[in-house]
C-alpha cells in the first residue's frame, strides 16, 4: 500500500531575476574598472577651451608636459625647470625615434611658457606635438 506524503513535491527552480542583477553589477564593475585604467601622465590643470579641437589617438609611449597657472613645468608629473626640461627632451629624442608630446597648459598660464616648451621641442627635432584643450 502506498501512502501519499502530506508534503507536496517541489521541483527545483532557477530564479532569473537575481542572476540578471548579478550580471548587471558585474558589467557596471567592469566598465568602471576599465575607465579607471586610462593612464594620465600629466598633472591636472584647467585646460583652455577650443571648439575646433580634435581628439588625438593616445599611444602608450607619449610624454606629457604640463605648464601650471603659476608657471611651473612638469615632465610626466615631475617638476622640472626649463633647463632640465630641455635635457629630458634631448634624452627622449635620443631614446625614441619619433616621440609624441602632449602639452597641458593651464588656461591661466602665461602663453610664453607654453611657447617656450614648443620651441625647445622644435629645436630638438620633435615634430609630433599636440596641445591639449577641453571642449567648451
Amino acid at each position: 500500500m502506498n501512502i501519499p506524503s502530506p508534503r507536496t513535491v517541489r521541483r527545483a527552480r532557477i530564479e532569473i531575476i537575481p542572476l540578471i542583477d548579478i550580471v548587471f553589477f558585474l558589467l557596471a564593475t567592469f566598465v568602471m574598472v576599465s575607465l579607471s585604467m586610462i593612464k594620465n601622465q600629466g598633472i591636472p590643470v584647467n585646460l583652455p577651451a577650443a571648439t575646433t579641437g580634435a581628439a588625438q589617438e593616445r599611444e602608450a609611449d607619449y610624454t606629457a608636459i604640463s605648464v601650471t597657472a603659476e608657471g611651473e613645468y612638469f615632465f610626466n608629473k615631475e617638476a622640472v625647470s626649463l633647463g632640465e626640461l630641455t635635457e629630458r627632451l634631448a634624452a627622449l629624442k635620443a631614446n625614441t625615434p619619433e616621440p609624441r608630446l602632449f602639452i597641458h597648459g593651464d588656461r591661466k598660464a602665461e602663453f610664453g611658457k607654453a611657447v617656450a616648451v614648443l620651441d625647445e621641442a622644435r629645436k630638438l627635432g620633435i615634430t609630433r606635438v599636440s596641445i591639449e584643450t577641453s571642449q567648451p
